[in-house]
């Protein structure tokens, strides 16, 4: 541990942040260099920086561990020899100072210059494993086996349609899942999940089993379509704006925020693969590559192949150009590949004398958002079936359009002009909006919260007796109106779903526009904090003034030593100004002073630390 937080003392702040950050380690009691380093050489710490070595690194360490035999001592030259001869290829073997270094960079070896110093508690970490749970040094310097590229026998062509026939029905079901909560938010039950009658309706809007919603659902989470607003779930802003773009578009967001929970190491090792990608060959390729890796590539590795072929990246199992091109970066040249068997949009659709509306593909978003303001989705598929009712058409009147408007958006769209009946039904539509009206109620009518009237006496004693609305509690206050204790706005869209002509105003009578289509923000991450500069910059306050600095570094050594029972060589100031080496193996540091056994006389020295010049490590036969 001397030599590492020796090692530390000496980086500059950013080249000590740099390495750190390559390091998972507990922050918490971390006052000094030499905490740091304890912290850096814990078990669970070691074990996380192990995991993460690629074999020609883990190879070098093994090699560099296992010829210390736990002293920690060895020279570049003697690593690169043994890595050579351990059956090396020339070129690994002349990759070892290079390799030593980024060993160093993350602080699992200290090299200066020629010398290596492995700290022991690394290799007590490494070297019990090697033809254990791990390879042994001897097989993690081999070579990689040979490659074997045969033909697969597939048609690639077949799998690239089944790819895109996936993905187009996952950025459907994402869609829908998203119109579906426009319309109504889904609540979250306190013990996490969504309630399951949402479940239900939402599985049932976006054409999924119900077990493979929470995916579905999480998918459009992560790439922030959907926000909490308290105890509900709702379209957030951002998802609104995805549901706007081409299917192309659409995939390609939810591809790259897929690609963004691969840990890089995959991301780079399935990129540099210009064979034919099979998850067989992929899984071989990971495993042999990183021996010691651990829960970090079973979730990479799940996360891979589990949602890959929701997106279309793979088939069977099997990944597909499109998965190894956005796991490259490549995007747009997969969101090109993928999008290339998409079926077309459209932009005219089949009005029907039986008030169906029949688009013979997908039609565009901007269309189809609009089109479901005055019509009901009733079949989503290539071809999509609309149908327009009072209440849908009502629907579109209550947001703010007329017969007229209605009219000239279904004419501009129809290959078939607009029948009859459908003429009709928008003019009696319009002619009954607003029979009922919505409002607040006033404050004398209290807890009322929301009032109802309209002109029509035997309209009032329905809604009275609506059992399909019976939990609006709704109270009669005279022949014309009544009173509900629930806000207007939850009122008017109860009597909207229940086919009411309604209509909300405000206080003058005036007639106003709600829109149910309610959007949450997206959810913003809040800047993250560094933990690493909180870190250094805690260390920096604490430090010691320089000559208070240098005695507490001194004492911190010898604490640190005589914690580990370590033996030094201890350099001491003699009376006539000359200085003595002590092979000294420190036992305790207590009021400026340091007691330790002399491993040459075999005797208990007491030293005054204002004597001590300075101290390193031991010859390595001690």
């Amino acid at each position: 541990m001397l030599e590492l937080a020796a090692r530390l003392r000496e980086l500059t702040r950013e080249d000590l942040a740099a390495a750190l950050r390559t390091r998972e380690f507990e922050t918490t009691g971390i006052h000094d260099l030499f905490d740091l380093a304890e912290a850096l050489l814990s078990p669970d710490s070691l074990d996380q920086a192990l995991g993460r070595l690629d074999r020609p690194r883990l190879a070098v360490l093994a090699v560099a561990a296992t010829l210390a035999d736990g002293a920690g001592d060895s020279t570049v030259e003697q690593v690169r020899t043994e890595i050579a001869r351990l059956g090396a290829v020339p070129a690994r073997a002349d990759a070892t100072g290079e390799l030593l270094d980024r060993l160093s960079e993350s602080l699992l070896v200290v090299r200066r210059d020629e010398r290596v110093h492995v700290p022991a508690a690394v290799g007590a970490r490494l070297v019990p494993r090697l033809g254990v749970d791990l390879p042994t040094a001897g097989e993690l310097a081999s070579p990689a086996p040979p490659v074997l590229v045969t033909g697969d026998g597939v048609d690639r062509s077949l799998l690239e349609r089944r790819s895109s026939e996936a993905a187009y029905a996952t950025v459907t079901a994402t869609a829908e899942l998203l119109a579906a909560l426009g319309v109504q938010p889904a609540r979250e039950l306190a013990k996490g999940g969504i309630a399951l009658p949402d479940s239900k309706r939402l599985a049932e809007a976006s054409g999924t089993e119900l077990d493979a919603l929470p995916q579905l659902f999480r998918r459009a989470d992560e790439a922030g379509l959907v926000a909490r607003d308290g105890a509900y779930w709702l379209e957030s802003d951002r998802g609104a704006e995805w549901s706007l773009g081409s299917a192309r578009d659409r995939w390609q967001r939810l591809a790259e925020c897929w690609r963004d929970r691969i840990p890089e190491a995959l991301r780079r090792l399935v990129a540099r693969r210009s064979d034919p990608l099979t998850a067989a060959a992929l899984r071989d390729d990971v495993r042999w590559l990183y021996p010691a890796a651990g829960q970090w590539l079973d979730d990479g590795l799940e996360r891979l192949f589990g949602e890959a072929e929701a997106l279309g990246l793979a088939v069977s199992g099997e990944p597909v150009e499109a998965g190894r091109l956005v796991l490259g970066g490549e995007l747009d040249g997969a969101a090109a590949l993928v999008a290339a068997h998409f079926p077309a949009q459209v932009d005219r659709v089949y009005l029907q004398h039986d008030l169906s509306i029949v688009a013979p593909g997908p039609l565009e978003p901007a269309l189809d958002g609009r089109l479901r303001g005055v019509a009901d989705i009733e079949a989503r598929d290539l071809a999509s079936t609309y149908r327009v009712s009072a209440a849908s058409v009502n629907r579109g009147l209550a947001a703010g359009e007329t017969a007229d408007s209605i009219l000239e958006f279904l004419g501009a769209l129809s290959l078939t002009g607009i029948p009859q009946p459908l003429a009709y039904l928008v003019a009696e539509a319009a002619e009954r909006f607003g029979s009922v009206r919505v409002s607040a109620a006033p404050e004398a009518d209290a807890p009322a919260r929301a009032s109802i009237r309209s002109d029509d006496e035997q309209l009032i004693r329905t809604l009275a007796v609506d059992q399909s609305i019976s939990s609006l509690a709704l109270r009669q206050t005279g022949a014309h109106r009544l009173l509900s204790r629930f806000t207007p706005d939850v009122v008017f869209w109860a009597l909207s779903d229940a086919k009411y002509p309604v209509a909300a105003e405000d206080a003058d009578g005036e007639i106003i526009r709600l829109q149910r289509h309610r959007l949450a923000p997206a959810p913003v991450a809040a800047p993250a904090g560094d933990p690493i500069a909180t870190l250094l910059d805690r260390m920096a306050e604490e430090q010691p003034g320089d000559g208070d600095a240098e005695r507490a570094w001194l004492s911190r050594q010898l604490e640190a030593a005589a914690r580990s029972k370590e033996t030094l060589t201890v350099t001491v100031r003699m009376p006539g100004g000359d200085t003595a080496d002590y092979l000294l193996a420190p036992a305790s540091v207590a009021n400026g002073r340091l007691r330790a056994r002399d491993r040459k006389a075999d005797i208990e020295r007491t030293l005054p630390l204002s004597a001590i010049a300075s101290v390193g490590p031991a010859p390595a036969e001690f």
